[in-house]
């Protein structure tokens, strides 16, 4: 930091809102996870000690991450970036890759099964945060050498994790990347003259990809393909619909029982609709609302530049993610297999956001009540 300053305490509401999630999620991984935990292990608990397990190991990480200061971080942004790379690497490239439902997304090391796309999201915002405040992008010639960097590094993470395939990572790593840039001097007409050319790539890269061009059909028309292509987002439209405004109740699902695939991992927030209605589901969209409202609010007040471009990015990746989604399950967008922050069952996707949650809190200890003088950042521009 520019200026030294004592830590102050972490900012509580942030603490509580979070916590409040994670006690949402192992509730409701508890009761949709019950069947299918039963049906591959003969126990009805599986789901949950696992995410019990996790939630544990992700704590002592976050707590760690919070008494240590941001700034110290930054020193592992080159070396944090290149791990992550030389991980997806191996996962694409390698038979040390564990493929499961046609997607080669998993890697095992020491005997722990991680994600490395979920570690990206993580380094890739720290490698952003640490090159945009070392070399500010500003009009001029002065920010070809720092986006060339910047572009190229994420070009080669987006490629890698595009080849497991998983476009649904894709998507969040490639829009926070835009949030970050955004929050630089770059004019904005280069990022709107960008959007034809990417969205024409996408598009192309979607159609020719069979299984991905049939999500968009289904997309368009799901009870068309209800009995096969469309089962899974048809099955959570009944289970919003059975959910009504109350609910049928914690526990009661009928959908968890062999209808609606992923009902504890990336369309748990059907079964959220289904038990505890419209009145659980926007009471859980709004404490989202409420934990990403307060945390750029908090990261907004972080003294030096690297913090709030860190805290923002972190923020906006974990917001990206929750809001694709929420999309996909209530049929905004096509479906891609992403987890829902805090609510949905799954080892390295928990402990990386409890890992991001730990350093937005951390930031929360060097916040100061700044002067627009002294922040000179109308909005969240960095």
């Amino acid at each position: 930091m520019a200026k030294r300053q004592v830590a102050q305490p972490i900012d509580f509401p942030l603490l509580f809102i979070a916590l409040a999630l994670l006690a949402f999620g192992l509730i409701m991984v508890l009761s949709a996870g019950a069947v299918s935990g039963f049906n591959a292990t003969q126990n009805t608990y599986y789901y949950v000690f696992q995410q019990l397990k996790w939630t544990l190991i992700g704590s002592v990480f976050a707590f760690v991450v919070i008494k240590i200061p941001y700034v110290f971080w930054r020193r592992f942004a080159g070396i944090g970036i290149l791990i992550s790379i030389v991980l997806l690497i191996a996962v694409t490239f390698t038979h040390a890759g564990i493929a499961a439902k046609g997607s080669a997304r998993w890697i095992q090391i020491a005997g722990v099964t991680i994600q490395p796309s979920e570690i990206a999201k993580l380094t890739l915002v720290l490698f952003f945060a640490h090159i945009l405040d070392r070399f500010p992008l500003k009009r001029g010639k002065d920010w070809r050498i720092p986006l060339g960097i910047i572009a190229l590094v994420m070009i080669l993470v987006l490629l890698l994790v595009y080849k497991q395939p998983d476009l649904g990572t894709v998507m969040v790593l490639g829009l926070t990347s835009v949030a970050m840039l955004l929050q630089t001097e770059i004019p904005t007409i280069y990022f709107l003259a960008a959007v034809p050319p990417l969205g024409i790539t996408l598009l192309y890269l979607v159609h020719r990809t069979q299984y991905q061009w049939n999500r968009i059909l289904v997309w368009l028309d799901p009870w068309k393909y209800a009995s096969d292509l469309g089962y899974q987002i048809t099955n959570a439209e009944i289970a919003f619909g059975s959910g009504g405004l109350f609910g049928v109740g914690l526990g009661r699902s009928m959908q968890k029982y062999g209808f609606l695939p992923e009902n504890h991992t990336d369309t748990i927030y059907a079964i959220v609709g289904e038990e505890l209605g419209l009145v659980g589901a926007l009471f859980l969209l709004a404490l989202f609302i409420t934990l990403y409202a307060r945390a750029y609010h908090v990261v907004k007040g972080c003294p030096d530049r690297f913090g709030r471009l860190l805290g923002f990015g972190l923020t906006s990746s974990l917001a990206i993610q929750t809001t694709i989604n929420l999309s996909v399950v209530t049929g905004v967008m096509p479906v891609t297999g992403i987890t829902l922050p805090l609510i949905s069952y799954g080892g390295s996707s928990l402990v990386i956001t409890l890992i991001e949650l730990g350093l937005i809190l951390n930031i929360s200890r060097y916040r100061k009540i700044a002067s627009r003088t002294e922040e000179n950042l109308p909005n969240m521009t960095v």
